[in-house]
């Protein structure tokens, strides 16, 4: 099924220290509490920042650990995580944002981690239509941490509330996230 869902950013506590890391994630099956990226919401995303980008980003496929979870039950295209997967998040690098073959010689994301945050991965369409070097990688939905600290720019669900909404989503299926209130 195609559905659309929303990420709205929860406002910056009384001390307005620091952005908001925290926010709802919504959809038509459900709705849950999500973890954001630890430099808030930013309509202008560059890599390293620790925002999590704003905009509409197609839901590309999950990738998930097989040793660990069974198949996640969903619409989306499947792909198990192996040993030598990773993600190219180096600017310079011809495979930027894009899936590598570990060991890689430049900077990357191992995708086969020893926490479980990366036992479910949904691959969002975020800079890679086309790529653009320094504009962000490796941005993704995935698990949340126990201590449910801030991500590094990706948008972050408890497993229950990840394995829910796979269920409703399908081909076509979007995350919009929504810029931080003014």
């Amino acid at each position: 099924m195609t559905i659309e869902i929303t990420v709205m950013a929860d406002q910056p506590g009384s001390d307005n220290v620091g952005p908001a890391t925290t926010g709802r994630l919504c959809w038509p099956g459900g709705e849950a509490p999500c973890v954001l990226g630890r430099g808030g919401v930013r309509a202008d995303k560059r890599e390293g920042d620790g925002a999590t980008p704003v905009g509409r980003f197609p839901l590309r496929r999950v990738l998930w650990r097989a040793d660990r979870l069974p198949q996640p039950e969903t619409g989306l295209p499947l792909h198990p995580i192996t040993e030598r997967d990773g993600w190219c998040d180096a600017p310079d690098d011809p495979a930027y944002n894009r899936p590598v073959t570990r060991p890689y010689p430049a900077s990357h994301e191992e995708m086969w981690r020893a926490d479980h945050v990366y036992d479910i991965v949904v691959v969002m369409g975020h800079n890679d239509d086309p790529v653009v070097p320094g504009m962000g990688s490796a941005v993704f939905l995935h698990l949340v941490r126990p201590d449910r600290a801030p991500t590094a720019g990706c948008v972050a669900l408890a497993t229950g509330d990840m394995l829910r909404l796979l269920k409703d989503c399908g081909p076509g299926s979007a995350l919009s996230v929504a810029g931080p209130a003014a």
